[in-house]
C-alpha cells in the first residue's frame, strides 16, 4: 500500500506546504544573519571575494557555503510554494 493511499491528498498537501515555508523562513534567517555578519549581501560578498581577503578561514569558507546555499534555494523554494497553492487551489 502507498502513502497516498493512506493519507488524505489535502492533507498531504498541507505538509508539503508546510515543510517548504519552514525552509524558506530558515534560507532568510541565514541570508540576514549573514549579511548582517558582514555588512553586505551575498553578491557583494562574491564580488569583493571576501572568502580571500579574510585569508580564506575556515569560518568564512563555512559561512561562504552556507550563505551561497540559503541564497540559492531562496527563488526555487518560492516556486515550489506557489505551485503546492496553486494546486491546492484547483482541488
Amino acid at each position: 500500500m502507498k502513502i497516498i493511499d493512506l493519507i488524505p491528498e489535502k492533507e498531504l498537501k498541507e505538509v508539503v506546504l508546510s515543510e517548504y515555508e519552514r525552509r524558506l523562513v530558515l534560507y532568510k534567517l541565514i541570508d540576514e544573519k549573514f549579511k548582517k555578519k558582514y555588512g553586505t549581501n551575498y553578491a557583494e560578498f562574491e564580488r569583493k571575494n571576501v572568502v580571500k581577503e579574510k585569508g580564506f578561514s575556515w569560518e568564512v569558507e563555512r559561512d561562504a557555503m552556507e550563505w551561497e546555499h540559503a541564497v540559492e534555494s531562496i527563488n526555487p523554494i518560492l516556486e515550489k510554494i506557489i505551485k503546492v497553492k496553486k494546486a491546492d487551489d484547483k482541488s
